[in-house]
């Protein structure tokens, strides 16, 4: 079968090579799926850096999210177990894990419900307890964790408030519901989140980016708000004032969705019952920005990478699989 493999770290359109190699072997738990899409995450750059908390040995397989086929034939979704990822014909994953995939979505986008949109319905359900009424404010709100939220916080009830970079990211949010799009390109971030609110603020705020990000929100968010800590995407990690949350009365809450797939994992299905639902009533659908072939996706990785794509890019093999 063909598979792209990383075998020294680096950047993504660097390190990744398009190969061919043996069908991988389950192991005991693990079951091998066909994949039929897998969905690009900003992890699988990391990955290929060596700079996620994960580091499987080398050489590996990324990617971390698909849609799958089983060999009797059920449609799911499943995060590979490395060194198997999805960036290949075949992948392996633990039997336990897999989730039916939603008729309501194709396989591209089911593929990209998984990560994003559990993180998303974590953070704002499970950690921020999101209610109607409430203001949101989402960062990075074109890309494919941030359109996951707006998704969401609208579905929810909530004003969200989406900052993006560019016109083009603005146009994005727009159309995905954003009842504020902020071009932090053009704008003055906290000005026009004030102004948005107000002078009030914000409830919630769901950030991806950290960095000036961060420090943007700790500006803005309002009296008893809270801030959802879900990545460092900017590259640099915020160092909080403690003093500056007792002072303002908000709350900062940390998000690794990764941990309810072994601490709570009842939780994981439950969310995905409810994705389920909000998918087969239309109130979310994942963007799929992009679909590439397979040859197509270190390339692809590279511009996730690099922050230039909106919304999802998957990665769509086809069904010939060579052995």
């Amino acid at each position: 079968m063909q598979a792209w493999q990383v075998h020294e770290n680096g950047e993504p359109s660097e390190v990744m090579r398009l190969q061919e190699v043996d069908r991988p072997t389950p192991g005991d738990g693990q079951i091998l799926l066909t994949v039929r899409a897998a969905n690009i995450n900003f992890p699988d750059a990391l990955l290929c850096r060596g700079q996620y908390q994960v580091r499987p040995p080398l050489p590996f397989t990324p990617g971390v999210e698909i849609c799958g086929e089983t060999e009797d034939g059920r449609r799911v979704i499943a995060n590979p177990v490395l060194p198997f990822g999805g960036f290949a014909e075949y992948a392996v994953a633990d039997a336990a894990a897999v989730l039916p995939a939603p008729d309501a979505l194709d396989d591209a986008e089911a593929a990209a419900l998984h990560i994003g949109y559990q993180t998303g319905w974590f953070g704002l359900h499970r950690r921020a307890g999101l209610e109607a009424g409430e203001a949101l404010l989402v960062h990075a709100a074109a890309g494919g964790v941030g359109s996951a939220a707006v998704q969401l916080g609208k579905a929810a009830g909530a004003t969200v408030i989406g900052v993006v970079g560019g016109a083009g990211k603005a146009a994005v949010a727009r159309e995905l519901g954003c009842d504020v799009v902020i071009d932090r390109h053009a704008q003055d971030v906290v000005a026009a989140v004030k102004e948005a609110t107000g002078g009030r603020g914000v409830d919630v705020v769901y950030d991806p980016v950290g960095g000036d990000a961060y420090t943007q929100s700790t500006k803005v968010v309002a009296f008893e708000g809270r801030i959802v800590v879900v990545g460092f995407a900017g590259g640099s990690i915020p160092s909080p004032a403690l003093n500056h949350a007792l002072v303002k009365n908000y709350s900062i809450l940390g998000l690794h969705w990764g941990l309810y797939n072994t601490k709570n994992p009842k939780l994981v299905q439950h969310c995905h019952e409810q994705l389920t639902a909000l998918a087969a009533r239309g109130a979310i659908k994942p963007l799929v920005s992009e679909r590439v072939p397979l040859r197509g996706a270190a390339a692809a990785v590279q511009r996730v990478a690099d922050g230039v794509t909106t919304g999802r890019v998957a990665v769509v093999p086809g069904n010939g699989a060579s052995a």
